[in-house]
């Protein structure tokens, strides 16, 4: 396949990532409403972020991940305000997700099962960390900005717990996923296409 139609490729699974992570993020989330009309929720579109970056690289997963969380954002009338922030940090999550497994790891080179499910685990943990420090530390600012001190104060807490809990079940069900996946695709010959 040449570059071009690789490229097209990519773009094509990227719109895909797009739709499956704002069905996640829209559809198959536990909603918490705060005080004051705000809220948080725990969900797995991280998940469909890391997993992307994991197939595509960091910037095609990255991509979907974060325009499907945004879209999500923008229709929903509680999140709306907060869909430049999502955007920015859910393709953080997947340059650091494809960073760490295809640069450093590099998972696509390798045939040894063992090594590809370490760089796979490292990979998605130094995603979502990333998100767990940043989230609710760039989600205050942002909040104190547009909402004020009293609302930034309180979300604080619930964002970081959220946070925290999709981080692990992201991690642990992006990694689950990934690995029979990677087998999947090159036994049937369409891992070379995406990878």
């Amino acid at each position: 396949m040449n570059q071009t139609n690789k490229t097209i490729h990519k773009v094509s699974l990227t719109g895909l990532f797009a739709a499956m992570s704002y069905v996640v993020f829209t559809f198959l989330q536990f909603k918490i409403t705060l005080p004051g009309g705000d809220a948080t929720s725990i969900h797995l579109g991280n998940a469909v972020c890391v997993l992307g970056a994991l197939l595509l690289g960091g910037l095609y997963g990255g991509l979907g991940g974060a325009i499907g969380m945004t879209i999500g954002d923008l229709f929903d009338p509680v999140y709306i305000i907060y869909a430049p922030k999502t955007f920015v940090l859910k393709l953080c999550i997947g340059l650091i997700t494809g960073l760490v497994a295809h640069r450093i790891g590099k998972i696509n080179e390798s045939s040894n099962s063992r090594h590809i499910f370490k760089w796979t685990i490292l990979a998605a943990a130094a995603g979502l960390l990333f998100n767990v420090i940043f989230d609710p530390v760039v989600g205050y600012f942002y909040k104190l900005l547009i909402l004020g001190k009293p609302a930034a104060d309180l979300a604080l807490v619930y964002n970081v717990a959220s946070t925290s809990i999709n981080a692990v079940t992201s991690g642990i069900v992006s990694v689950l996923i990934y690995m029979p996946l990677r087998n999947a695709l090159v036994r049937s010959g369409l891992f070379s296409r995406i990878s």
